[in-house]
């Protein structure tokens, strides 16, 4: 260990000295927390450092004078404690580690007893604050998910309980997180210079966090804790597989892949991308299309290493795919062309007319597999061969590298302000240009016309989900001619994950999805996506980082648009949990109360005062005091007197209570005649009072507003009970009941089926509401569950899930099962 460590290295050995466990699990421990204290010594220091120099840059850029002096304060403060910064973090890690057994940090230990939380306001730092610790701690847990999830198995061996996850490893990311927030804290440094030791903590200290696990899972197994250890990481089958209809093969599959999609709880943007090469490989994997033999293709195959070897396979297959799709459409259409067969021509492939109208357009022409277009069309089974005297000449495929040299040309022509063109036109006017510069035999080659079919297939699937008179759709059509380039430059583009170049395709196309409502819109965002694109249409020529930088500088945007909408939805999380803790308070209230007539039974009219106006000071105590307060106990007396005085004929006033009562009605906002009125009442044997009379009192009652607005104890007690739920309708209530907050969801807003994505950002099981919101996390919605689960019973509501989150993954899947359906004559494919 470095001899920088020793001052601190005393105190954490003691303390884990002392630790409640078994003596081999206490060794272990020690030398965990030594590894900590080799690998993040030295990054801890760096971080004090690093932040002084960056707080001096903060001064040098100060606006003002008062700023800057504010900085220098922070640099002279941060000299006092910079040196005890480390050991006050590898102490405070000597604690995790020593309470590892500890009954708090145990896993699967009963919950306390609910009770009333104190309501409490929170500043927008602190939520700014919270958010940027917990950012950094996700993406470092998803960095180092395997190493997390081998030491969480591990350290559940020396507690002695289940598997650690993530949050709660006491050296996993979250918990690093939290000893930084409590010694930045410490350190006596203002919230600004807090945020800035945050980020510099990530950069110095979180890089090694990595090393740190690997390190201490290397330790653990020499040491015999769990030896063999493995992660394999589980990879499930995309959804367009699982709904795929088969026999006995295919529900083998379906039943191996039973695990059900997670839902989606990510924001826009932040959804995860799904694995394009496995989709396409699943989508090979059904039994291939009936029909005659594919021919040969025309263009021999490029050699391939092993590295390519996969990608290559999948492409061929792809293209394999597309021809057999057009080989069965051409015999389809030659077949019907005799005049009775032809109505049923496009039957015979189930109804996928659009589908067929796209590779008719993409395509130039219908043309059987192996051929280009331009060609000549195949001769019709059963027909002699066409004279050889006066034929067309054989088509001639052009390189790729004049395709692209075209495409070059066209771009900034394609991306000429209100240009609104088909991918169809860019392929017409692209074989134009190839045929005036190469001949009027000049085709493209069998490769570059499939991959440019395969991009327009993809682009009519995009373009069905977003809105038509958008901006988003403009933008799209100015990308047409880059993302030609980036498909025929580059073999993987259907393969490779997160391509950049689909990636900002994606982007672009969410931002005007048809599931966004009109209050979704971010006007900046728009602008970013528009620098985004001209910047693709000037600054493309092959050069793919162009596309990185572009989606770059769009997410940035995304990110700071994440942490304003997640400040926003805190907001609306804590003002109807608020909301839950009146509803909670206002129960209990009532069912004291209720206990209370139902025991000693008073007068009707003291009934109605105690729930009218008692209960408001019942409710007010239990949110300020809470449950186990003296003034809970107190009140509760109060109400016991209440019913022994009124409950008898006879007997005298008591004074006090009166004066109690009224003083508690004052304080919940009843002005002093009528606080005094309802005190006489509730402190006089059979609720008499001589001056002033029930009538009076209960219209000054009915008009006054209750504590807490319109609702009473949660339901109107006018409304009529609602309907027992069938079965359906219950097993989606208690999937409703289980789901994360955060998911999203998709609400069917007319009978043409469009739709409205929502966050349910939250949702109680005290109250049953639910709360959504939107994009923005601006609140639009409150359902109860009952109500949530009869709207999917009726297929108007559906859970978003991760394999649906990301609009270009399901118009990718959407593509693979037309052609799947084109190719084989089988089903219609599924709506994307």
């Amino acid at each position: 260990m470095s001899g920088t460590t020793a001052p601190f290295s005393s105190q954490a050995s003691a303390r884990l000295a002392g630790a409640p466990v078994p003596e081999r699990v206490r060794h272990l421990l020690q030398a965990v927390h030594g590894i900590a204290a080799q690998v993040l010594a030295s990054p801890l220091q760096l971080t004090m450092v690093q932040l002084e120099r960056e707080l001096f840059g903060l001064a040098d850029k100060a606006r003002s004078s008062q700023a800057q002096a504010d900085v220098y304060a922070q640099i002279r403060q941060l000299g006092v404690h910079a040196a005890e910064f480390p050991g006050w973090f590898l102490d405070a890690l000597a604690d995790d580690l020593a309470r590892l057994r500890s009954p708090s940090t145990t896993a699967g230990a009963p919950a306390p007893a609910p009770t009333i939380p104190a309501m409490t306001l929170v500043t927008d730092t602190d939520i700014n604050r919270d958010i940027v610790l917990h950012e950094m701690a996700r993406r470092e847990s998803y960095r180092a998910q395997s190493h997390l999830q081998l030491l969480g198995q591990r350290f559940g061996v020396l507690a002695a309980q289940p598997a650690f996850d993530a949050e709660s490893l006491p050296v996993g990311p979250y918990a690093l997180c939290r000893i930084l927030r409590a010694c930045g804290e410490r350190l006596g440094l203002n919230l600004e210079a807090q945020q800035q030791l945050y980020h510099v903590f990530e950069r110095q200290a979180m890089e090694r966090h990595v090393e740190l696990l690997d390190r201490l899972n290397i330790l653990l197994a020499r040491e015999g804790v769990l030896p063999g250890l493995v992660y394999i990481p589980y990879l499930p089958r995309p959804a367009g597989q699982r709904r795929t209809t088969g026999g006995p093969t295919t529900a083998a599959r379906e039943g191996q892949s039973a695990a059900t999609p997670r839902p989606l709880t990510q924001w826009q943007g932040q959804a995860p991308a799904a694995s394009w090469a496995e989709a396409t490989m699943d989508a090979m994997s059904a039994p291939p299309p009936a029909g005659p033999a594919q021919p040969a293709r025309s263009d021999p195959a490029p050699a391939t290493t092993a590295a390519t070897a996969p990608t290559a396979a999948s492409m061929a297959s792809l293209h394999e795919l597309l021809d057999a799709a057009r080989q069965l459409l051409a015999q389809q259409l030659q077949a019907g062309s005799g005049g009775a067969g032809a109505a049923g021509t496009t039957g015979g492939i189930a109804g996928s007319t659009d589908i067929v109208q796209q590779l008719a357009a993409l395509g130039g022409q219908l043309r059987p597999a192996g051929t280009s277009p331009g060609a000549a069309p195949a001769d019709p089974p059963g027909m002699a061969p066409r004279a050889q005297a006066g034929a067309a000449p054989a088509p001639r495929a052009v390189p790729s590298q004049a395709v692209m040299d075209v495409l070059a040309r066209l771009q900034p022509q394609a991306a000429a302000a209100g240009a609104r063109r088909s991918f169809g036109d860019i392929q017409k006017a692209l074989l134009s240009q190839v045929r005036a510069e190469h001949g009027e035999s000049a085709t493209l080659s069998s490769r570059d016309s499939n991959t440019l079919d395969l991009l327009g297939m993809l682009y009519g699937q995009i373009q069905r989900e977003v809105r038509s008179n958008g901006p988003a759709t403009d933008l799209l059509n100015r990308l047409q001619v880059p993302l030609a380039r980036a498909a025929v430059g580059d073999e993987a583009f259907f393969i490779r994950d997160q391509h950049p170049a689909r990636e900002l395709l994606n982007t672009v196309a969410e931002s005007g999805a048809v599931w966004l409502g009109d209050d979704d819109g971010d006007p900046a965002l728009l602008q970013k996506l528009g620098e985004a694109v001209d910047r693709v249409v000037a600054e493309y020529q092959g050069d793919e980082a162009v596309f990185a930088a572009a989606n770059r500088q769009v997410q940035s945007h995304l990110q700071a648009a994440v942490r304003k909408a997640e400040v926003t939805e805190r907001r609306q999380i804590e003002a109807a949990r608020g909301k839950e803790r009146l509803e909670a308070a206002k129960q209990l209230a009532g069912r004291s109360i209720g206990q209370l007539c139902h025991a000693a039974n008073p007068p009707k009219f003291v009934q109605t005062l105690l729930h009218e106006a008692w209960s408001d000071v019942l409710t007010l105590t239990l949110l300020r005091q809470g449950e186990d307060s003296e003034e809970w106990r107190q009140r509760q007396d109060a109400t016991r007197r209440i019913g022994e005085i009124t409950a008898s004929g006879d007997g005298a006033t008591d004074p006090a209570l009166c004066g109690q009562i009224e003083e508690a009605l004052l304080q919940v906002g009843y002005h002093e005649d009528e606080a005094g009125a309802i005190a006489r009442r509730l402190s006089t044997p059979g609720g008499e009072d001589e001056i002033t009379s029930r009538t009076e009192l209960a219209a000054r009652l009915k008009a006054r507003a209750r504590l807490g607005g319109d609702s009473r104890d949660g339901a109107d007690p006018q409304a009529p009970p609602a309907a027992e739920r069938t079965p359906a309708e219950e097993g989606f209530y208690r999937q409703l009941r289980t789901l994360p907050f955060g998911t999203w969801f998709e609400f069917t807003i007319n009978q043409q089926g469009d739709a409205r994505r929502l966050r349910l950002s939250w949702y109680s099981l005290v109250t049953d509401n639910a709360l959504f919101v939107n994009q923005r996390g601006q609140k639009m919605a409150e359902h109860s569950l009952d109500a949530l689960a009869r709207l999917m019973a009726r297929d108007q509501l559906r859970v978003v899930t991760e394999d649906r989150g990301r609009l270009i993954d399901r118009a990718w899947q959407a593509t693979l099962r037309a052609l799947r359906a084109l190719a084989g004559g089988s089903a219609a494919p599924e709506s994307a």
